[in-house]
């Protein structure tokens, strides 16, 4: 039975229409992937010395077991945002007179066969051996070794039911953003030493297999719940509810946008197609989480200032964190309505009404960016007007560079697939497109803070913007009028490669 889904599965992808471009795609990332291995091995096999040497503790293990809790819930985090769900073709195998429990129990399998099965261990089995082994015996490596796998991959089958559940609400995000701050704001602010409360038990490893077999016992009873909730869900009538409920999420819109006209009405559909599609979803989940991007550097001495001036890093910050959405979802700007842009075109001003929904909803959305980032306030007021000064610079001049720079070629994608690891729209513009984020600031305001102050070049940034704002009619109409000149040669590339 095994081998039969085997072969379903060969079968598909063969005589897939794009089966040529998804094996090029396949051996680039299998080739990115093991880089990525190679390099987790790599740091694996001289962690020893990061310990001893650069982090100058005498205890290796000991330090290691204190923070190990540390990676799992980092994993737990870019799991969430990688791992991919078993799921995805349960609808078209359904149908076959194949035991459901089997295509369940193959599903999970195939989900487990993962580079990111294969992290911990190539991370820890080289100190395992190299270090544990040599103080603490051959057994006590195996036995901690063992400890900290079941551990990962038991977060394996807990993701499976997480992401199910959670990951198209609001509820996930606030649980990933709960586990980001458990984990680094704990030591940070001194609430509490987690990794002490988890080193009992790698500690009791070193000389027991108690551990082991709990863990164990973990992991097949996370591996029967994630089981059991597929297998209770595995009807296409419930499929098709978890559609609706989606859908029912995907209404919600900024009322607002309706007063802007048709323009509105194509920002409101925007946002509901955000709101109702995969990858589009990550994008936004993605840019609320980099807004917690000014943490690492506004409360860093490092990139303090010995005259109490503005640090330069922190104007590239300010423009990153109210910006961030329009960078992320801009650079794909017309591949998000690639399956459905002649519909566009058969409408009077359709295209043009398209364009400019766009930029209403990269505006409201970088507004909002802005107001979320207010808090940084606690920091210092300097940093309010550095977030004031870039979200008018980024709103007056880098979203019609953005815009601009995503016309160029641009390619379909399927809005169904996950965000990471998935290059389905990207082309060389997209990776050229943090050109204009990072220097187009700083040709402003280098000059200002360099010859009359720091606060003359937020004020030069600010103007600038400004300027672009009251230019907004004059600037967008180049991106409508490129559009509009290109639409048949667009909507050509969308049809061929789709």
């Amino acid at each position: 039975m095994i081998f039969q889904l085997i072969r379903l599965e060969v079968l598909k992808t063969m005589r897939s229409t794009s089966f040529a471009r998804s094996l090029l795609v396949g051996i680039f990332l299998v080739f990115i992937a093991l880089l990525l291995l190679g390099y987790v091995l790599v740091l694996g096999v001289v962690l020893k010395e990061i310990i001893t040497d650069f982090l100058k503790k005498p205890q290796a293990t000991d330090y290691l077991n204190s923070v190990l809790i540390y990676f799992f819930l980092f994993e737990f985090m870019y799991r969430y945002f990688i791992q991919k769900l078993p799921v995805l073709d349960l609808g078209s195998l359904l149908h076959l007179p194949i035991k459901k429990s089997h295509l369940i129990h193959f599903l999970l399998i195939r989900s487990f066969i993962s580079p990111l099965s294969l992290m911990a261990l190539l991370l820890f089995a080289p100190f395992a051996f190299r270090e544990v082994a040599v103080v603490f015996g051959t057994t006590s490596a195996w036995t901690w070794l063992l400890s900290i796998l079941l551990t990962s991959w038991t977060l394996h089958w807990v993701m499976l039911w997480f992401k199910q559940k959670f990951e198209d609400s609001f509820i996930g995000l606030i649980v990933v953003f709960a586990v980001l701050l458990l984990g680094a704001g704990s030591n940070y602010f001194g609430w509490y030493n987690l990794g002490e409360i988890m080193k009992p038990v790698f500690d009791l490893a070193l000389s027991s297999s108690l551990p082991v077999l709990v863990l164990f016992g973990l992991f097949c009873i996370t591996y029967f719940l994630a089981y059991k909730y597929y297998r209770q869900n595995a009807y296409l009538e419930d499929l098709v509810q978890e559609e609706v409920a989606s859908g029912g999420f995907a209404q919600q819109s900024f009322g607002f946008l309706s007063r802007f006209g048709l323009a509105g009405e194509m920002a409101t559909v925007e946002w509901k197609l955000i709101l109702r599609h995969k990858k589009s979803r990550t994008y936004l989940m993605l840019s609320a989480f980099f807004l917690l991007y000014g943490l690492i550097f506004y409360s860093n001495p490092v990139y303090q200032t010995s005259d109490g001036g503005i640090s330069a890093i922190f104007i590239f910050v300010g423009a990153f964190i109210t910006g961030i959405f329009m960078l992320q979802y801009g650079q794909l700007f017309l591949s998000w309505n690639s399956a459905n842009f002649d519909f566009f075109l058969s409408k009077k001003a359709g295209a043009e009404a398209l364009v400019k929904g766009k930029y209403l909803l990269f505006i409201a959305i970088s507004c909002l960016c802005f107001l979320l980032s207010v808090p940084y306030v606690y920091f210092g007021w300097q940093f309010l007007l550095i977030h004031l000064a870039t979200f008018l610079f980024n709103i007056g001049v880098i979203i019609h560079l953005v815009i601009y720079l995503a016309l160029w070629k641009p390619k379909p994608m399927d809005l169904n697939k996950g965000a990471m690891f998935n290059y389905e729209g990207v082309g060389i513009a997209q990776f050229l497109m943090i050109i204009p984020m990072m220097v187009a600031p700083y040709a402003v305001y280098l000059p200002f803070a360099y010859f009359v102050s720091d606060y003359a070049g937020l004020a030069a940034l600010a103007i600038t913007g400004i300027i672009g704002i009251l230019a907004f009619p004059v600037l967008s109409r180049i991106a409508i009028q490129k559009v509009l000149k290109n639409r048949y040669q667009i909507s050509a590339s969308f049809r061929q490669e789709l």
